[in-house]
């Protein structure tokens, strides 16, 4: 017999899934029995069948219970294993590379302080905004929900991203404009889309290391061009641009991940008369404009999309959740991507790009926007200072965004030093995982919003006496 209370805070559906949860698991209901009809238990219960259906209904779908038609349900005869909880605070065995970036930190629970991290933390993001929305979507028609999107993406959305780009100075239509999944899947769809086993593709070094394993895979050889403090290196860009005849040059713009660094105007320009002279197309990955107060300086701005596609995402915004992003280039380019979205994946979510669309078009987003900016500043500068007082120096001091580029200025070994700091569950990103070939540097990554803890200047404070005692 279940006895339900009706005076708890839980709902009555949630307390009889659990009443039957911890039965079933303890064995006091053996595999294969029936349990009573939904509406025999509603009736012992004095609930509604509804709430019995519902709670049966939860049950099938954790795997505990069978649903056999005309006959009722039944206890599984297989049970799903219970996996224990990883113990929390225990040293882990780590190899710090390339592969541990892009997997490791999305599921460690152990890096309690995930410094080195490439996202904002959910106290960042705009949650009541995404709730809002879902309210609105769901009174809208079921088709919204229901079907298959528009190749290019959700047009309110699309509209939506061409008025903000406006703003940003790049002149495009709605119909230059693709969804995706993502940005991850912009530059995918573009790098697939205009190389070939043996190219070459120029990257920023050091630059976007979730990029390298694509292009590695695609059998692409990577050229790293020297990221300085005013952009990418113009005198090795020419260079590289004569000798190795590159098909793509890839490079983040604005507060540049990982070294916070700004792209000027002036080698904007210069970049992009490079491009033309050699005859590559510039990949504009531009997903942190909006941490900017004003207009975001673009290299795609100068073009209007002439040889630039130009990327950018809501996930540093609103949420990677959602997984929103876009590109935006010119329409031939636009056409030649989208085939290759279909073939890919046909659509994307309609439903996340309707989301991102009431977000953007409702008036908090803006105040949103501020209140991050104000918050990235403000960690930015007690970040930077912490950091110094440690002993550690900066490669730019950005006023926003989210990184930071820091190091001792010495040859020490900086995944040695991020496998003592996993131990003490802390989450360090050393600088050569920022490297298309790895190679060794004396730099970190620092994500801001992450980064403002105790516990981690500490392990760097230690770290540098390591260095000076020995």
């Amino acid at each position: 017999m279940i006895s339900l209370d009706p005076a708890s805070t839980a709902p009555l559906v949630v307390q009889l899934v659990t009443a039957f949860s911890e039965k079933i698991r303890a064995g006091a209901v053996t595999p294969g029995a029936r349990l009573p009809s939904v509406r025999k238990l509603a009736a012992q219960c004095g609930v509604s069948t509804l709430t019995v259906s519902n709670a049966y209904n939860r049950l099938v779908a954790d795997g505990l219970l069978e649903a056999r038609r005309a006959s009722g349900y039944f206890v599984s005869a297989r049970l799903p294993d219970r996996v224990p909880p990883a113990p929390r605070g225990q040293p882990v065995a780590i190899s710090v590379d390339s592969g541990w970036l892009l997997q490791r930190i999305y599921e460690e629970d152990t890096l309690t302080i995930k410094a080195g991290c490439g996202w904002l933390p959910d106290s960042h993001l705009f949650a009541d905004g995404i709730k809002q929305a879902l309210s609105a979507l769901a009174r809208q028609p079921d088709r919204l929900v229901s079907r298959y999107g528009h190749p290019l993406g959700h047009a309110p959305l699309r509209r939506a991203i061409q008025r903000l780009l406006v703003q940003r100075n790049i002149d495009c239509n709605a119909e230059q404009i693709v969804l995706t999944h993502g940005a991850s899947q912009a530059l995918d769809l573009t790098m697939r889309s205009f190389l070939r086993p043996g190219d070459v593709a120029l990257v920023d070094d050091p630059g976007y290391c979730n990029l390298y394993p694509s292009l590695h895979a695609m059998g692409v050889t990577i050229v790293g061009v020297e990221r300085t403090l005013q952009g990418p290196s113009v005198a090795a860009l020419q260079a590289l641009a004569e000798r190795y005849k590159p098909k793509l040059f890839f490079t983040n713009t604005n507060f540049h991940n990982p070294t916070g660094t700004p792209c000027s105007p002036a080698t904007a320009h210069q970049i992009l008369c490079i491009a033309e002279k050699h005859d590559f197309q510039i990949v504009e990955d531009d997903i942190y404009a909006s941490f900017s107060e004003e207009t975001a300086p673009s290299i795609a701005s100068l073009d209007q999309l002439g040889r630039v596609i130009h990327i950018g995402s809501f996930s540093k915004t609103i949420s990677p959740a959602l997984r929103v992003g876009y590109l935006a280039c010119n329409p031939d380019t636009a056409h030649r991507l989208l085939h290759l979205k279909m073939a890919a994946g046909l659509t994307s979510s309609e439903i996340s790009e309707s989301l991102v669309h009431a977000i953007l078009t409702e008036g908090q987003y803006r105040l949103h926007i501020a209140r991050l900016r104000d918050k990235l500043a403000t960690e930015q500068k007690v970040v930077a200072d912490a950091l110094l007082s440690v002993g550690l120096s900066l490669f730019h001091r950005p006023a926003n965004g989210l990184f930071l580029w820091a190091g001792f200025g010495d040859r020490r070994d900086m995944a040695a030093m991020a496998q003592r700091a996993a131990a003490k569950g802390i989450m360090l990103a050393p600088g050569h995982l920022f490297r298309a070939h790895q190679e060794a540097t004396p730099w970190l990554r620092f994500n801001v919003a992450h980064a403002n803890a105790a516990p981690l200047f500490r392990f760097l404070e230690q770290e540098q006496g390591r260095v000076e005692g020995a």
